[in-house]
């Protein structure tokens, strides 16, 4: 299913896009990295508490012939990884190989996070709000600072990998600026079922990149410290897709069985504490009014049941069954209008399509119940 065209935003961040100033791909510490020609660098990002330089590991890839330059980022929040096992992976294919233009790869961008499994930096500052930085300021600020002057101003492009915030689980999508026609490009190649569309929170990463000039999304997919082979997969697809879009790899494409743009999306909420019984998976296509979790006792008896708002994509879930009054349940992203559940429920290959997969996969994390009826392994 082809995406339905976008509304313009008041403010975009193509209105908003400076003058670049850009650095060299070829130049990094002092050393020449050639066309053809690959490389481990590292890039000095900050300090310990015992003054040991913190140096983030970083692959360079170039093609025999110049191109766009991309970068592919994982770890932005250090606890989450699943985009670390993608880039690790794409770094140790042999047969991936690029055919014009150069990659950036950063497996674990925030490694001061990373070391502590956090999401955050030892000052409890999130780097994803933080970016463009500053010389001066923060730990948080210098560290974004840092990165974007030694890896968004080199690149023509960029793909940040991210998943879910603690205690929950996203369904692959990608988000991204869509009233930015390079972002668009970006998002629609990429693959995934779901595009989010936005310009994302102030001192987001891809959002200032995009108004630095560098065109970028993100991918949301799975949970916080692990490595999932679907998310993984997901990823690794996704990217291809994008370089094969940019001429820059020589591969076949592959295309999910239907793709939505999704303009809204909202958090349902438990109206009572208790413990939850749910009624779908991550990445389940639903009808308005269809049940998502019955709250009940701690013996079973059930006290409320959350129904959908309007027809919808499970893009999120708590993985957390306890709950109190407001917890967030489900993360529904509400489907284009005109556009059918029951129609995308037939087009997707649920058995041998990697997205029924991955459906199957995050819900091995959860027990999954018919309303009404014993709980039984979903």
């Amino acid at each position: 299913m082809e995406p339905k065209p976008l509304r313009r935003q008041k403010k975009t961040n193509v209105a908003m896009k400076k003058d670049r100033v850009r650095k060299p791909i070829d130049k990094w510490n002092g050393e020449s990295i050639p066309l053809g020609a690959s490389r481990d660098v590292k890039l000095t990002v900050s300090e310990s508490y015992s003054s040991m330089s913190v140096r983030i590991p970083i692959h360079i890839r170039r093609a025999k012939q110049d191109g766009p330059v991309v970068f592919v980022t994982a770890a932005l929040h250090g606890d989450e990884i699943n985009g670390t096992g993608a880039v690790r992976q794409l770094v140790q294919d042999p047969d991936f190989e690029l055919i014009r233009g150069s990659m950036i790869f950063v497996p674990v961008l925030n490694l001061l996070a990373f070391d502590r499994h956090s999401r955050y930096l030892p000052d409890r500052r999130d780097l994803n709000r933080s970016f463009p930085g500053s010389e001066s300021g923060s730990l948080a600020g210098r560290m974004a600072r840092t990165i974007f002057e030694e890896i968004v101003s080199r690149c023509d492009y960029g793909i940040d990998l991210h998943t879910a915030s603690v205690r929950r689980t996203n369904y692959p999508n990608v988000r991204g600026d869509l009233s930015d026609p390079e972002v668009r490009r970006l998002a629609v190649a990429f693959g995934s079922e779901i595009i989010m569309n936005g310009v994302g929170p102030p001192g987001a990463f891809r959002r200032e990149a995009c108004l630095a000039g560098c065109p970028s999304i993100i991918m949301e997919g799975g949970e916080v410290w692990k490595v999932e082979p679907g998310i993984v997969e997901s990823a690794v697809r996704g990217i291809k897709n994008v370089l094969h879009n940019l001429e820059m790899v020589d591969v076949e494409p592959v295309s999910p069985d239907y793709q939505v743009i999704v303009e809204k999306s909202k958090w349902i909420r438990a109206e009572h504490g208790g413990f939850l019984q749910f009624h779908v998976k991550p990445g389940d296509i639903i009808a308005e009014g269809q049940p998502l979790a019955t709250n009940t006792t701690l013996l079973g008896r059930g006290r409320s049941m959350l129904h959908a708002p309007f027809d919808s994509v499970v893009i999120g879930m708590t993985t957390l069954p306890a709950t109190s009054p407001g917890e967030p349940v489900c993360n529904l992203g509400k489907l284009p209008k005109g556009t059918k559940p029951s129609k995308l429920r037939r087009m997707r290959r649920e058995e041998d399509g990697l997205e029924g997969q991955v459906v199957e996969e995050l819900s091995t994390n959860l027990l999954i119940v018919e309303p009404g009826k014993p709980m039984k392994k979903g």
